[in-house]
């Protein structure tokens, strides 16, 4: 569903329908995470990885809270692999395992080391 910032996410959840008036972030948060708001779409990396990473292992969690004094607001994301059970350094590039089993991803880097050859 389109966020109110104009991104595609996967999270985002908006019903206007007959009177309603809900929007939420269905995303999973850390318990010290603050409550969540439309405005913080405008910051949230969530959709932007989400684009650069499909793999089906990737588990996101939000990590938003409040700066000195509570001027402002830092989002940040925990990645996790479900399937190697290992914390992701980089969301966008994803496990490097799982990436290390995908035997195309291999084929693609090569054909750019010839590119960058001619």
């Amino acid at each position: 569903m389109r966020t109110p910032a104009g991104h595609e996410c996967k999270f985002y959840y908006e019903d206007f329908n007959r009177g309603r008036n809900i929007q939420e972030c269905r995303i999973e948060r850390t318990p010290e995470s603050r409550q969540w708001i439309p405005q913080e779409c405008t910051k949230c990396p969530v959709p932007h990885i989400l684009r650069a990473n499909s793999s089906p292992h990737l588990h996101l969690t939000l990590d938003s809270k409040t700066r000195f004094l509570g001027f402002g607001h830092v989002i940040g994301v925990l990645a996790h692999c479900d399937k190697h059970e290992v914390p992701v350094e980089d969301p966008y590039v994803g496990c490097p395992q799982c990436n290390k089993e995908r035997p195309g991803l291999e084929l693609f880097a090569a054909a750019l080391d010839n590119l960058d050859d001619d």
